[in-house]
């Protein structure tokens, strides 16, 4: 695009005006952001558009790997070097609010006509809030629920996916095959925050949260999840298997249920080679709680700006996008006031009506300032149980020790 200032500067030469005579023109306001390296380009691509299309600001963006970027926003923060802008995961957000490293945005959200936050799903919006005030925005959303292979329910006699825990783990017994390297079901129980990623909805759907891991329901979760290893209903590896790789194993037709989410839809659309559906994750009872984790990152913008006004117009531009997110970027957004287009793809579009559903019930990890250390004790009484390490109850119990001494 050509500036402004040298389509003036070239119009006044035209007509023969000295341009020693015009008042100095403002320099334009350099705009740092720093977000996730990948995402499929969504970041630097909204980074890029905002510079184009506004001649008073430049937009220099820095690309960082997802095991990086918290430790570098830490210590630029520390040091003065913060950028203006950074995209952070959501489970992050509240470490830097709370010691007061982002911007209060809330009277400036009240004031947008761009942002409503109204129109977001709870879980998201909750996510970028600390001590009653608003310090982001989300950019996008996703969770998890449950896929199933249909040809091999319907081998195995079952007509619909299970709704309960109970049932999942009837489910998996009659569709266990190892005579053809079949596997009931496969998930993630990773010893990192994919493992507390996809146990902690099992411990909101059995009646508690993450300030409280080691009540009846939570434990029953974990019991289940062990019996599922127990039996070799699941492969030994899921204890070290990302979602992304148990997935594969799903898409690969050697497990019959899957628990991921909706990045995986462009490649099981591609890979697997059965009719394949999504459900609502199966609830403790019939009827029960439901919930959902979620995932993805928020915009915010660093208290240390000096560029408060033209931080605040960039986000507002990335939330005005919203409707692209998904066509473009396959990001879902974190607003149920937009609905998804049409992939073309029956299965696909079935599937992703079922995610929008679950996001209705999914709920931060968190919010709280200390969440690594607080999902460190959740993984690792998984691992510590599923290994034979410690019982359910006695691995969820030091957990809560753990939790308890952060969260009081």
């Amino acid at each position: 695009m050509i500036s402004r200032r040298l389509t003036l500067l070239g119009a006044l030469a035209m007509v023969g005006v000295s341009t020693l005579t015009l008042p100095a023109l403002a320099e334009p306001v350099k705009l740092t952001i720093w977000g996730l390296d990948g995402d499929n380009g969504l970041i630097p691509a909204l980074a890029k558009e905002f510079d184009d299309k506004n001649d008073d600001v430049v937009v220099e963006f820095r690309a960082i790997a997802f095991d990086e970027l918290v430790n570098e926003a830490l210590k630029a923060f520390a040091t003065n070097q913060a950028p203006d802008i950074i995209c952070l995961d959501n489970p992050d957000f509240a470490l830097f609010s709370s010691r007061g490293a982002m911007l209060d945005i809330t009277d400036r959200v009240a004031k947008s006509e761009i942002i409503k936050t109204d129109a977001y799903y709870a879980g998201p919006l909750a996510s970028a809030s600390w001590d009653g005030k608003l310090y982001g925005v989300p950019k996008a959303t996703n969770t998890i629920a449950l896929f199933y292979n249909k040809d091999l329910f319907a081998k195995a006699g079952i007509a619909e996916p299970p709704t309960t825990w109970d049932q999942l783990l009837e489910d998996a017994r009659k569709l266990n095959d190892p005579a053809n390297n079949v596997y009931g079901i496969t998930w993630s129980a990773r010893a990192n925050e994919e493992g507390t990623f996809q146990f902690l909805p099992w411990i909101q759907m059995g009646g508690d949260s993450f300030k409280e891991v080691n009540t009846a329901g939570a434990i029953k979760a974990l019991e289940t999840w062990k019996t599922m290893l127990d039996e070799k209903l699941a492969s030994q590896d899921v204890l070290s298997q990302g979602q992304w790789d148990s997935t594969g194993t799903f898409n690969a037709g050697n497990a019959a249920m899957a628990i991921s989410g909706p990045w995986e839809l462009g490649r099981m659309a591609t890979d697997a080679k059965f009719d394949w559906g999504v459900a609502l994750l199966p609830t403790e009872t019939e009827g029960g709680a439901r919930s959902s984790a979620m995932g993805d990152f928020n915009w915010g913008i660093f208290a240390s700006t000096k560029h408060p006004d033209e931080s605040f117009r960039a986000i507002e531009y990335f939330v005005s996008q919203s409707e692209r997110l998904f066509p473009e970027f396959s990001n879902i957004p974190p607003r149920g006031d937009i609905p998804l287009p049409s992939t073309g793809d029956a299965k696909k579009d079935a599937a992703l009506a079922v995610f929008q559903e679950q996001l209705k019930y999914a709920q931060p990890r968190g919010p709280h300032p200390e969440w690594q250390k607080i999902s460190k004790a959740i993984y690792d009484a998984v691992q510590a149980a599923m290994t034979g390490q410690m019982s359910p109850k006695d691995a969820l119990d030091q957990a809560q020790a753990t939790i308890k001494g952060i969260v009081g």
